[in-house]
């Protein structure tokens, strides 16, 4: 996600210094050495990070080189409360936003994510042009409320594929022909849920899905939904939709024991 996201960046400005914890992954983008270095001299940082742990990593190496009147918009997928935490160590005359976005690779690159905005107003103000250059901006409120958005819909959007993938498992052991089951689901109300089993263009890793729903810290359905996507560690890099496969191929093992 983050080297288009950048790529889209680039387009507007002369002036952007990218570090990505992998090196030698920014094509023709400046690279810098380390994070420090990236945000040495910066009006506006942009963390993409996979997880809480990650962006508390790296926000060590840079947060210290942050200087008076940078806005940071940090646009991982973390939850609120690390958000919090972020935002405690901030060096004083320091701004930022919560950012997180929905959408995938191909999305990333058009610039047509969905991006859930949090922070004070001014702040928002200021990071609005970057985010539009990204995506649909909407604009939740105060500090955290992008996070907190971000986990309630891809809360829901992966669990939903989570029981719709054992709703087809389910068709086929009860002989359903798949096509016909397909077709009836997404003819429906879960058509949104269908399109997303049934694309080829995405590439969210079950691994990234099932940190989601722990960031949400739900109930019953949400930490099912997680098990499921957990119990075959293989698949911990495929994409989402490939843990309806996974059900399938489970149910008819418990069928025919």
């Amino acid at each position: 996600m983050g080297l288009p996201m950048a790529r889209r960046l680039a387009g507007v400005t002369s002036e952007l210094t990218v570090w990505n914890r992998t090196p030698g992954r920014a094509g023709d983008l400046t690279e810098a050495a380390t994070p420090a270095e990236a945000v040495r001299g910066a009006r506006i940082v942009v963390t993409m990070l996979s997880d809480p742990a990650a962006v508390d990593e790296v926000a060590a190496r840079f947060v210290p080189a942050l200087e008076p009147g940078t806005l940071w918009i940090e646009m991982s997928s973390i939850g609120p409360a690390a958000v919090v935490g972020l935002r405690a160590q901030l060096p004083s005359g320091v701004g930022m936003v919560d950012a997180p976005v929905l959408g995938s690779v191909g999305p990333a690159a058009s610039g047509d994510l969905v991006v859930y905005a949090g922070g004070e107003n001014a702040e928002l103000d200021r990071a609005q042009p970057v985010l539009e250059r990204l995506g649909r901006v909407v604009r939740c409120g105060g500090p955290g409320l992008g996070a907190a958005l971000k986990v309630v819909v891809i809360g829901a959007v992966v669990a939903s594929v989570t029981a719709t993938g054992e709703a087809l498992a389910v068709a086929e052991r009860l002989g359903v022909p798949e096509e016909l089951a397909r077709g009836a689901l997404a003819a429906g109300p879960l058509a949104g849920i269908m399109g997303r089993i049934t694309t080829t263009e995405a590439d969210f890793p079950i691994r990234l899905a099932a940190k989601d729903l722990a960031l949400a810290d739900g109930g019953p359905v949400f930490a099912a939904a997680r098990a499921t996507l957990l119990a075959d560690p293989a698949l911990a890099e495929k994409d989402l939709s490939e843990i309806t496969t996974a059900q399938r191929e489970r149910l008819a093992r418990a069928g025919g024991n």
